[in-house]
């Protein structure tokens, strides 16, 4: 590979997918790189196959539990808020359109054994979070896409990276 790009970015976390995504709005030539199979770093979701070699090494799952594709395990859950900061860049940047939420139905917190309740009465539904279709590694690759819109390359499971030549313009 003997391609110039103005940035590198390592691992495809949310974090680094949204300064690549930006980055090649920005019309900047990015290249991104990652260790995985897949997106999202630590925070990514994994389906039945993926999860069962992370955890399970060579391994694979068996037929009576379903297709992999049916699956999609979050490595970290966290629902998010609807109206918060995070919807607001997807939608300012327009990664909403690569994506697909669903509100959570609701939202109860136990403490010793008794059930708490908040009002969420603003909120239709009565939750005021939602959460990705296909889970949370979706976000990464919403921003993925768009920077491979605006020209970006992405290279997963590239597990060493063997040097950069820099050249000083």
């Amino acid at each position: 590979m003997d391609e110039e790009y103005d940035v590198i970015v390592l691992g495809t976390g949310l974090k680094e997918c949204i300064l690549s995504g930006l980055l090649s709005v920005d019309r900047l030539k990015v290249l991104h790189m990652d260790r995985n199979d897949y997106y999202g770093g630590d925070s990514t979701s994994l389906n039945l196959n993926q999860l069962w070699k992370r955890f399970k090494g060579d391994e694979t799952p068996p037929a009576s539990i379903g297709a992999s594709r049916d699956y999609n395990v979050d490595m970290v859950p966290k629902f998010m808020m609807a109206n918060g900061a995070l919807v607001r860049v997807l939608i300012h940047t327009g990664v909403t359109k690569y994506l697909s939420f669903k509100a959570v139905d609701g939202s109860y917190v136990f403490n010793k054994g008794k059930l708490y309740a908040e009002s969420v009465a603003r909120f239709q539904g009565g939750s005021p979070y939602i959460y990705p279709l296909y889970g949370l590694g979706e976000l990464p690759q919403g921003f993925a896409r768009l920077s491979a819109v605006y020209g970006g390359t992405y290279m997963l499971n590239k597990p060493e990276c063997k040097g950069f030549k820099v050249h000083n313009t």
